[in-house]
């Protein structure tokens, strides 16, 4: 059988698997054995364990439960309460303040808890009641929760960033800064629209009254001392170290995670109760992850073993459309797997694909990696399988429907969109901070 047949039916049997329902662990480990066993013999059990001993071996994932672990303890610690009411008071007088505090508080959070479950949940509970009461559009409300959730597989130390590096061979260090920027300027493109939303249309986002958004002076700086020096210190300080090269991806996140349950005893949250739930929590997100590794590992050491990436490699680069062609193609590809695919599996499946491509065309492998991880937030947003949705329709009050959820998050997939051209058009906006500092 021709390795195009082989590529073709390889890609049939896992989405027919995947569009049925069944685990992306699963389908991904099932295909490869079917192929593998089928095409190459018993020779596939040996090229299986070489590659999950060298998944298991793996040093920079160990960073994985490690951050995790911090999130989780972040987000018991209180955190987000305590920034969210320090936000409040802070920006409750202009239009929109409390949109835009949302947006503020999950950029923070994104940076400590590096998954968007977490964030827009905590978040959401918090904000969502609160906006709705101060007479909030639904939508606008609904949508910036939405879109400042994804933030947290952007904003570093994202999870997202840790598993990209090793499956595309890039270092971590190099995309936690690449990542930095345009993290941000995602925020300010959300806190814009919002902002300039509710200038021209006060009542999509009126002010917060006098009474409630009233405090002194030291009010203000116990609150900042309390509720937003602290968290960021652990941010910077886990996220200085790897920049500046003091520590690896995985010590920092060692250092990370001890801090975070610093914080929460400071804040009075650390006990046994919390500590196993945080083990808990962070097993079972870690296994999940580890198990669609291994199934994605198995699956391209076959697709590879068949020539399958050199058909792939192949079909690319031969369409009459040049790179630039190309890369907007590959963009799309990623909107549309995005709407049916979690990014975990497209994680696993798509870019061993497409970053061989990437190098074939000239682009600068950091620069496209971020591009992907920007254009993976979109998933989030995009029916029908728009994960960041079904997280705030499970807590949302019975009178927001899901219809306000989608036209609440469209405005903000236009924005990702915006970020992803403003990306291409000045490069410099990733590529600046990782040739130019240490990691």
């Amino acid at each position: 059988m021709s390795p195009e047949i082989s590529v073709a039916l390889m890609f049939a049997t896992l989405f027919t698997g995947i569009f049925l329902g069944f685990p992306t662990a699963f389908v991904l480990g099932g295909v490869a054995f079917l192929f593998g066993a089928n095409f190459m013999g018993a020779d596939i059990y040996g090229l299986f364990i070489a590659r999950l001993f060298g998944l298991m071996k793996n040093y920079t994932l160990l960073a994985v439960p490690l951050f995790l672990f911090m999130g989780v303890f972040m987000e018991k610690s209180g955190m987000a309460e305590r920034l969210f009411n320090a936000m409040h008071i802070l920006w409750g007088r202009f239009r929109g303040g409390l949109g835009i505090s949302t947006i503020a508080i999950s950029a923070i959070f994104a940076a400590a808890t590096g998954v968007v479950g977490a964030s827009e949940i905590t978040i959401g509970l918090m904000a969502l009641p609160v906006m709705l009461a101060k007479k909030y559009n639904k939508s606008m409300a609904c949508g910036a929760i939405c879109a400042g959730g994804t933030l947290g597989i952007l904003i570093p130390p994202s999870v997202m960033i840790i598993v990209y590096g090793p499956i595309a061979r890039i270092s971590v260090g190099k995309l936690f800064l690449g990542c930095l920027v345009p993290g941000l300027l995602l925020t300010l493109l959300y806190m814009l629209y919002i902002g300039i939303r509710c200038y021209f249309r006060p009542q999509d986002g009126p002010p917060m009254p006098v009474e409630e958004r009233q405090a002194t002076v030291k009010e203000k700086i116990l609150i900042l001392t309390t509720s937003v020096i602290p968290p960021a210190l652990i941010i910077f300080s886990v996220l200085g170290s790897i920049f500046f090269g003091i520590a690896a991806v995985t010590e920092a996140a060692a250092v990370g995670a001890v801090a975070s349950m610093v914080l929460a005893a400071s804040y009075g949250k650390l006990n046994v109760g919390v500590v196993k739930d945080a083990c808990r929590q962070t097993l079972s997100i870690t296994a999940m992850i580890m198990m669609i590794a291994i199934g994605a590992t198995f699956f391209s050491t076959v697709f590879v073993a068949l020539g399958g990436d050199e058909v792939i490699t192949s079909m690319f680069m031969n369409l009459p459309i040049g790179k630039w062609g190309i890369l907007f193609t590959i963009m799309l590809l990623l909107v549309f797997c995005g709407m049916f695919i979690d990014w975990m599996g497209i994680l696993f499946i798509i870019v061993p694909l497409i970053t061989p491509i990437a190098a074939e065309l000239g682009f600068d492998p950091v620069w496209f990696a971020v591009l992907v991880m920007v254009n993976l937030q979109i998933s989030f947003l995009t029916p029908p399988f728009a994960y960041s949705i079904f997280y705030l329709k499970g807590i949302a009050p019975p009178n927001v429907e899901t219809i306000d959820i989608y036209r609440g998050v469209m405005p903000f997939v236009g924005l990702q969109v915006l970020a992803i051209i403003l990306l291409i058009i000045f490069p410099s906006l990733i590529t600046w901070l990782p040739s130019h500092l240490i990691y």
